[in-house]
């Protein structure tokens, strides 16, 4: 387990050029800025500061580069961390996936994205892209994506498949309420799991409530942390953790499975901002492959520009299929807005108002 531990906390490559450490941001008394300053909402690891991990420190590249100050970077580890800093206060960038990049898009939190813009933006993949797209508009600028795949403990499980692990009391999912999708995909009737009616939204929760023990994760060390105890047969997870798992050691697969589930981050631009400016410059620096790469490397995703996937993130393109188009026409990814099902038969089900309510009874 030491091992094991240990192996995830070196998974990060080291890039090829170390950047020079860039001193901490001072935060700024104004929540938006014209004075070639920012302030920025990321994930961990999406857009960092060197501090005691000098290998992800490409943010001070781009103030040395554009001549923009980083005001204020704001970094959380899980999305219910990034839907209350976003309530706070506002920001002049943030990364978001398509369930917080809906709800900021109705509250009028982001604004319309100029491509034009934004250098380099053709490089991104089209198909990340034309996920950004809401009303004809563009509302991000697509950055990293991923999928989750069901993994298994092959010395425990010999046969597997999608329903064995729903019936399953000895799997990990993760906790949110999009893994209700990933129930969906079970179901036959189902065409696209994150468009679901009524019934068949009843039918994933109840499949999900068969079993009453199971563990809900919020951080993937816990998943990690089964498999390596024994307490696990499978586990909803990344790729990237099915690769550190086996690196370890570790007699893991992944389920086979028609479809998967998968989500696409973007940055996106905070409304009412006096002068954008270095917002673009920010946004151009994150469409550019030297940005993706590391991140992708860093973090285990994959890149949307594909540009990206050599050197360091290589090894993630290449276990994310990022260059396999068929294989990426069986990921499922999460529409934005979720529970949009204009042009499909019957209504769909919202995800506020049904998806949240019915997740929080099921693993409360």
């Amino acid at each position: 387990m030491t091992a094991l531990v240990a192996s995830m906390g070196a998974a990060g490559p080291t890039p090829k050029k170390t950047p020079s450490p860039s001193p901490t941001p001072t935060p700024s008394a104004s929540p938006t800025q014209g004075d070639g300053t920012l302030q920025i909402l990321t994930y961990r690891g999406y857009a960092e500061y060197g501090g005691t991990s000098p290998r992800v420190n490409w943010v001070g590249d781009f103030e040395k580069t554009t001549g923009c100050r980083i005001a204020r970077l704001d970094t959380v580890q899980t999305a219910d961390d990034m839907d209350r800093a976003v309530a706070a206060r506002p920001y002049d960038v943030i990364s978001a996936g398509p369930v917080l990049a809906a709800t900021m898009i109705k509250a009028k939190q982001v604004q319309p994205i100029d491509p034009a813009k934004v250098t380099g933006y053709d490089d991104l993949s089209k198909r990340f892209r034309d996920m950004t797209k809401v009303s004809s508009k563009i509302y991000g600028v697509p950055y990293l994506w991923g999928y989750h795949e069901f993994l298994y403990d092959s010395t425990r499980v010999k046969s597997a498949d999608l329903k064995k692990v729903f019936q399953s009391d000895h799997v990990a999912l993760k906790d949110s309420p999009l893994t209700i999708a990933d129930a969906a995909l079970t179901d036959s009737g189902v065409d696209d799991p994150f468009e679901l009616t009524e019934s068949q939204l009843d039918r994933a929760v109840a499949l999900l409530g068969e079993h009453k023990d199971r563990t809900y994760w919020k951080n993937p060390l816990d998943l990690v942390k089964g498999f390596a105890t024994g307490s696990l047969d499978y586990a909803q997870a990344t790729p990237y953790y099915r690769l550190l798992l086996q690196k370890a050691g570790k007699p893991i697969k992944a389920v086979a499975a028609r479809e998967m589930t998968g989500w696409l981050d973007s940055w996106m631009l905070g409304a009412n901002i006096p002068n954008t400016d270095c917002a673009y410059r920010w946004l151009s620096w994150m469409a550019a492959a030297p940005a993706q790469r590391d991140a992708a490397a860093w973090v285990g995703l994959a890149p949307a520009n594909p540009k990206a996937c050599k050197g360091r993130a290589k090894q993630m393109c290449d276990a994310y299929g990022a260059d396999k188009p068929k294989w990426l026409d069986r990921v499922a990814f999460a529409v934005r807005p979720p529970g949009d099902c204009e042009g499909s038969e019957g209504e769909c089900t919202d995800y506020d108002l049904a998806w949240t309510k019915r997740w929080g009874a099921l693993v409360k």
